[in-house]
């Protein structure tokens, strides 16, 4: 097994970035706390019970903010994982090239292999992880493009791959070829791959920028809530306008089931969504709307983790704990069902992440990494073991 190299920028010691916290290997804290902060939004989708869609003006729908948004935000972490892996600002090339291209490729099949043993658990949970594994392979072919080329790409794919996805949908319904798997994951399943590759292009570039600079946070910041304020504002403005016509080029929308249904109810977008910013519609708006958002909170956790470093703890440790923690969650959701505990009230959400919170700080100041990601370390490294050193985790 190969030893973890020093990686420039990474373990040198400069602000925001810790050879021991939370769980060395010369880890950024901020993107352990924004990772933390995307798994306890996605036990919050899943559990939370919530009046209705986010509403500002409503109070009671605030928790309703992790609905889409935290999956992106997972989304955009894996890209910044995958440039951390490959060398961050300074992408490798030759052999460590090679080596990170295996290493990527051998995490991409375990994590699908882990995502298909918590989807045979059948529970209401749409499971990420074999989407996320997905990206992960779609990140190889990029991995020696430079910040400002994967933005542009990010950008393309952000207004053209909605409305790809969208013709291939309706290709397939009107070809009546049905679902199969691979359709569901690359077009109309709960986080189609082919919409989900802006948000791995996003991440890929954010990591290949020096985040530990104030300068590049506050950037990433501003950004961000532009980014957010675009996708939503003109994703509700152009919604208010089709809802008032409730015709598109002369043909009617059904304006009620296409709010209701997105992709992540695994069934086929409705033409009115391709106008919705709401979670799950893959519209344009909405994964320009929610990369913002994601980018915002990354710039948030990077300038809050070091200064704030000893009350994040327990977030960074469920951050660095992603995987298992994300795991262990369809368990505890498969047990509530089974039980009929699910959606009674909001009480099995506050003791699942206050566990988490719990289970993965004793662990990490104990045991240092998690179980399933010293499998995916130890695995993915063996597998690179081609000669010269590889690139760090994170």
């Amino acid at each position: 097994m190969l030893n973890p190299p020093v990686v420039a920028g990474v373990s040198e010691a400069v602000p925001g970035v810790s050879a021991d916290f939370p769980s060395g290997g010369g880890r950024i804290v901020g993107l352990d706390v924004a990772r933390g902060l995307a798994v306890l939004g996605m036990f919050g989708a899943h559990l939370l019970v919530i009046p209705g869609d986010l509403d500002w003006g409503a109070t009671d729908t605030w928790p309703a903010i992790v609905n889409g948004r935290s999956s992106i935000l997972f989304a955009v972490l894996a890209g910044v994982s995958i440039a951390i892996i490959s060398g961050r600002t300074r992408p490798v090339e030759g052999v460590p090239l090679l080596q990170a291209r295996v290493r990527i490729l051998t995490r991409a099949a375990l994590i699908v292999l882990i995502g298909g043993l918590l989807e045979a658990l059948f529970t209401p949970v749409a499971i990420i992880l074999g989407a996320y594994g997905l990206l992960f392979v779609a990140a190889v072919p990029f991995l020696r493009w430079s910040a400002p080329n994967l933005f542009v790409a990010a950008a393309v794919s952000a207004l053209l791959m909605p409305i790809l996805n969208s013709f291939a949908i309706i290709g397939m319904r009107e070809a009546e070829l049905g679902d199969s798997a691979v359709t569901t994951v690359l077009f109309s399943g709960s986080y189609p791959a082919t919409i989900w590759i802006t948000f791995m292009l996003l991440g890929l570039g954010v990591g290949r920028l020096t985040l530990e600079s104030p300068t590049v946070q506050l950037r990433l910041g501003l950004v961000g809530v532009g980014l957010a304020a675009l996708g939503y504002g003109v994703g509700s403005f152009v919604w208010a306008a089709v809802s008032a016509s409730g015709t598109f080029f002369g043909k009617p929308l059904d304006l009620d089931s296409s709010a209701m249904t997105g992709s992540a109810s695994g069934a086929s977008l409705e033409p009115a969504n391709y106008f919705s910013a709401l979670p799950h519609t893959g519209s344009t708006f909405e994964v320009v709307g929610s990369s913002g958002f994601a980018l915002a909170v990354i710039a948030l956790c990077l300038w809050a983790g070091p200064r704030l470093r000893v009350a994040l703890f327990p977030l960074a440790a469920t951050g660095a704990m992603a995987l298992t923690a994300y795991s262990a969650h369809v368990f505890v959701v498969m047990w509530a069902e089974r039980n009929d505990l699910l959606w009674l009230d909001n009480a099995l959400f506050f003791w699942l992440a206050g566990g988490t919170l719990v289970f993965c700080t004793g662990w990490t100041l104990t045991l240092g990494r998690g179980p399933l990601e010293r499998l995916l370390t130890m695995v993915s490294r063996r597998a690179a073991s081609v000669g010269g050193s590889s690139p760090n985790d994170h």
